[in-house]
């Protein structure tokens, strides 16, 4: 991934705000300050850094500063590979798990027998509403919302 940097001077005065105390929390809160209003145009802060600086000092002479900067990066936006598609693997007929013994019970219109590692599906669901009504036949039900409704007309008000 290709990034961009952005390098800005560290504050060097504190900024107040309501609650904060002394000059730490106050230098604190400058940091937190600069560091999320980059934060909100997706800079990330990386590091700080204290660098020398030549400068001038009066007419012919220079001199040495020491400057702290804050580094920001984000990746580039005209990066290519920022963006890297991931292939879905399929599972093999092999590898696919074998189907539930239940099943069978379900294809061939017969109650089916309920356990914890059977699955549920809308077919078995129909079927399994329809047995457990209140001994009407409810063989006209084809779809499960059908199945319920006509539970609940059936069931007694509570």
């Amino acid at each position: 991934m290709i990034y961009e940097y952005k390098v800005v001077p560290a504050p060097t005065k504190g900024q107040k705000a309501r609650g904060i105390k002394g000059a730490d929390g106050r230098f604190a809160n400058a940091l937190e300050a600069k560091m999320n209003t980059l934060a909100a145009d997706r800079w990330e802060f990386l590091r700080t850094e204290t660098l020398p600086s030549e400068e001038r000092s009066g007419l012919t002479s220079t001199a040495t500063k020491y400057r702290s900067v804050m580094v920001f990066r984000r990746p580039r936006a005209d990066d290519a590979s920022a963006f890297q598609p991931k292939e879905l693997e399929h599972p093999k007929a092999a590898e696919l798990p074998a189907p539930a013994a239940g099943a069978a019970a379900a294809a061939s219109n017969e109650p089916p027998l309920t356990s914890e590692v059977d699955e549920i599906t809308p077919d078995r669901a129909v079927v399994s509403l329809s047995a457990e009504g209140d001994g009407k036949d409810h063989a006209d039900v084809t779809d499960i919302s059908e199945a319920g409704k006509k539970r609940t007309d059936t069931s007694e008000p509570s």
